[in-house]
């Protein structure tokens, strides 16, 4: 078993989905930890261990309240970095 956050993988998932639909991004390294940590450090932890704690978490997914949270800490992220990257 293994211990995991659910909102990391949520995460990872959009902001793939943001960087193909936007070029202006950078895709460094750094940028895109950065982009992450920001989003991550806004948004609740959903961690789970079982396969069973994984179903229910991705259950969540489905809301729209859930995916304009996550949304909005991204594009938060991308634009603060885009003001000040790190590089």
């Amino acid at each position: 078993m293994e211990l995991k956050n659910h909102m990391e993988i949520v995460v990872d998932r959009m902001l793939k989905k943001f960087i193909e639909k936007d070029s202006d991004i950078c895709q460094c390294e750094n940028c895109i930890l950065d982009i992450k940590a920001f989003a991550l450090n806004n948004l609740p932890p959903q961690y789970f261990v079982t396969e069973k704690g994984e179903v229910y978490t991705k259950a969540k997914d489905l809301t729209i309240q859930f995916e304009a949270d996550v949304v909005r800490a991204l594009i938060q992220g991308i634009e603060k970095v885009k003001t000040h990257p790190r590089h």
